[in-house]
């Protein structure tokens, strides 16, 4: 186990995760895919179901789409959560993170439960129904300021309650008109409700996707860099059991 580095919480033991690497998104998200579907049909072995949380976003296309034609999954078994939601835009926004999952994935797959955040209601109802029960798997990728959902740096990585309602820094709001989510900076709200950094790694397994230049070096902070909340992703380091998914474009330095 590697020693722990300037900034990281004296209490947080440190773990290197599994860095796997390919030639492009696709490869990525077909390999991805391939390594949840195990995940998942593992467990289905030995429990009654599996808890899961997704992101949503471009980044994590690629595998969604290679997850939903994945043959042998007993997704009626498989109860889904996702892990940010703005504030402040219609019921029907497509740009609505759940509306989004909606079409990439949890539509296309006949899963037992899907319980998508309602940013009208106080993060204490969604808090209820995701600790009812431990979380077994969590499915995410880092934002180009090293965000984990919506928990922009500087986030505190020992958060005491697992979902709040935070303000978005310019960094992250830029991101979302870059991926092409929103056609202008002053279209992207202010305001969502997001799981928490504690909320996050209390899955069983951790399965982070990450392609593209410009994450190349949030990566690489995240994954060589001072563990603290400057960077939230740097906090995967302190979960025994993540493995992150790069491509050519995205890979660590």
């Amino acid at each position: 186990m590697p020693a722990m580095t300037e900034g990281q919480r004296p209490s947080a033991a440190t773990y290197e995760p599994v860095l796997r690497r390919f030639p492009d998104a696709d490869a990525l998200g077909s390999a991805a895919a391939r390594d949840i579907a195990a995940a998942i049909t593992r467990r289905l072995e030995t429990r009654p179901g599996v808890r899961m949380t997704f992101a949503a976003a471009p980044s994590q296309e690629a595998t969604l789409r290679a997850l939903a034609e994945h043959p042998g999954v007993d997704w009626t078994r498989v109860t889904a959560f996702h892990m940010d939601e703005y504030l402040g835009l219609g019921a029907g926004a497509p740009q609505r993170f759940g509306m989004w999952l909606r079409r990439a994935f949890f539509d296309r797959v006949p899963l037992g439960a899907v319980h998508l955040i309602d940013p009208d209601a106080p993060p204490e109802a969604y808090a209820r129904l995701l600790t009812a029960a431990p979380i077994d798997i969590t499915c995410l990728g880092i934002g180009v300021n090293g965000h984990l959902a919506f928990n922009d740096p500087p986030a505190d990585l020992d958060d005491s309650v697992p979902v709040k309602i935070v303000e978005l820094d310019e960094v992250c709001r830029r991101q979302q008109v870059d991926d092409g989510c929103f056609a202008a900076l002053d279209q992207v709200p202010r305001r969502a409700v997001t799981l928490t950094v504690p909320a996050l790694l209390s899955a069983e397994e951790i399965f982070c996707m990450v392609p593209g230049a410009r994450k190349r070096e949030a990566v690489t902070a995240a994954l060589r860099g001072p563990i603290g909340g400057h960077l939230p992703a740097s906090a995967l380091r302190t979960h025994p059991r993540c493995v992150v998914y790069v491509d050519e474009e995205s890979a660590p330095r």
